[in-house]
């Protein structure tokens, strides 16, 4: 069966977000897959990325610099174990579903946090393994998110741009970068402002499209897909 990992970051179990990853964990169980769920709320994830990541000595104690010691850890298997499980979720998994609420036109700082500190040099990129070359290849990601404006807002000619304007660097920038295939994103805009049964209307598009979501193909991850 497929792995798949949900990472997911809401603090509320009963709103639409919760909803959607319960949802998810539903629809995939049902397939066969086996599914892992990344709770960044329930878990307390550390966002920041500090000292406190390396486990052991430093290779250079005089002038910290992040990106090189997390590197030197990661070889050396000197990582921290909140990493080091993260780590080993997403080498297991065939599906990465990332599930949030849409924050300053991006995601939440607690799974912004999340990349910045699992998605190391040499786990998932290593110069000049990157983009089609990355380290995660042969892996699928799908961004899975809520908005507070109506589709209308996020067009082209909306005051807040096409939303794939927004998906450039969190698909582009941080899956593409590491080698993963994106699929289409999956957007329930404004939900706070429509009716229950249109709720409703969301969670069961969600449930269908998860029926046939490993007969789709990746979106073409390239300048023109987003800015065309």
């Amino acid at each position: 069966g497929r792995k798949v990992l949900i990472v997911y970051a809401h603090q509320e179990p009963k709103s639409l977000n919760g909803s959607l990853k319960r949802v998810a964990v539903e629809e995939l169980s049902k397939q066969g897959c086996s599914v892992m769920v990344s709770d960044l709320y329930a878990m307390q994830f550390e966002p920041r990325a500090t000292r406190n990541d390396i486990v052991g000595c430093l290779q250079n104690s005089e002038e910290f610099n992040y990106g090189v010691e997390t590197w030197e850890a990661y070889k050396r298997g000197g990582l921290s174990n909140d990493l080091i499980e993260e780590q080993k979720k997403v080498k297991e998994a065939d599906l990465l579903i990332f599930q949030f609420p849409l924050y300053w036109f991006s995601m939440p700082a607690i799974m912004k946090g999340w990349m910045d500190r699992v998605l190391v040099q040499g786990f998932a990129h290593e110069f000049p393994n990157c983009y089609d070359s990355g380290l995660l290849q042969n892996k699928l990601a799908l961004f899975s998110f809520t908005t507070g404006g109506s589709k209308e807002i996020y067009t082209k000619g909306g005051i807040s741009g096409d939303i794939r304007y927004l998906l450039w660097p969190m698909q582009h920038g941080i899956m593409h970068f590491c080698g993963v295939r994106v699929l289409a994103p999956h957007i329930c805009f404004a939900p706070e402002y429509v009716s229950e049964e249109e709720r409703k209307e969301m969670l069961i598009a969600w449930a269908q499209r998860l029926k046939t979501l490993w007969k789709e193909e990746p979106i073409n991850c390239s300048p023109e897909w987003y800015f065309e």
